[in-house]
């Protein structure tokens, strides 16, 4: 997927193939509308754009089962590097010092379920932290397309493709995960999705009476969990499950257009 121009940066376009070419960029996606083993309480979330703050958030953990993750042997490429406009919908999104983007293969890319993961690329004997915020329609699962920053300290006199290698790693993210509400999300129609976790997020249950009773989302190809109906209420408690299986619930988070939350901790 290219643009090639910024009026053309939201909007989604077919992917060439072939291996991506250097300095394109990828569109934005289109706007279209697991079990805990102890708990620990924490202090009280904060709202960015809303007067009910969040109350206490409550965090199970678990065990990672991402780190030291079996090796997966491939080649990289590069291009321009997409960050706010990428398929994983990192736009109100910076990344954390000293982690670099790439966008990940389009046949393992399983409705965006690593977008947020990290992972650590080797290659020359030089290793680098990358977090997958974008999509590679035409890459198979061997194959990044890695911004053109992190490829450079990987093999900064090489031409693409590169012979790589990348393990799936925890995040180096000790600060706490975000809640992001998509423009449009109301009472009547929920589109959230988790930023900054410090691993691969696997569901985003929503409970209307206090966490007595949970509700599926279903996660869509630009990262957002929705209930095309909505829940009924301005405020709801979230509970999102890491792919290890750790747990973070929030309490009391507004469901306002473009809102967003900060939850007590990471996983």
């Amino acid at each position: 997927m290219r643009t090639s121009s910024a009026i053309m940066a939201m909007l989604a376009v077919p992917a060439a193939m072939g291996c991506p070419r250097r300095g394109s960029t990828r569109p934005h996606p289109s706007t279209t509308a697991v079990p805990a083993t102890s708990t620990t309480i924490l202090g009280s979330a904060q709202s960015s754009s809303s007067s009910l703050a969040p109350s206490v958030s409550e965090v199970s953990k678990a065990v990672p089962v991402v780190a030291g993750s079996t090796a997966v042997t491939g080649t990289s490429t590069f291009y321009g590097g997409n960050l706010n406009g990428g398929t994983c919908s990192f736009s109100t999104y910076t990344l954390p010092s000293g982690v670099f983007g790439t966008a990940f293969s389009g046949s393992a890319w399983n409705s965006a379920a690593q977008c947020g993961a990290c992972i650590e690329v080797t290659a020359n004997g030089k290793s680098i932290t990358a977090m997958i915020v974008d999509k590679c329609p035409e890459c198979d699962a061997g194959h990044l397309d890695l911004f053109q920053n992190a490829f450079n300290v990987l093999s900064p006199s090489s031409t693409d493709p590169l012979s790589t290698s990348y393990t799936f790693v925890k995040c180096p993210i000790s600060s706490p995960l975000i809640l992001h509400n998509k423009s449009g999300t109301s009472a009547y129609w929920f589109s959230m999705q988790v930023v900054n976790a410090n691993e691969a997020v696997s569901k985003l249950e929503v409970s209307t009476d206090g966490g007595s009773t949970w509700k599926s989302t279903t996660r869509q190809d630009y990262n957002f969990f929705e209930n095309s109906s909505g829940f009924g209420t301005d405020t709801v408690t979230v509970r999102v499950t890491s792919e290890s299986g750790s747990t973070i619930v929030v309490k009391n988070v507004g469901v306002a257009s473009d809102s967003q939350v900060t939850a007590g901790s990471n996983f």
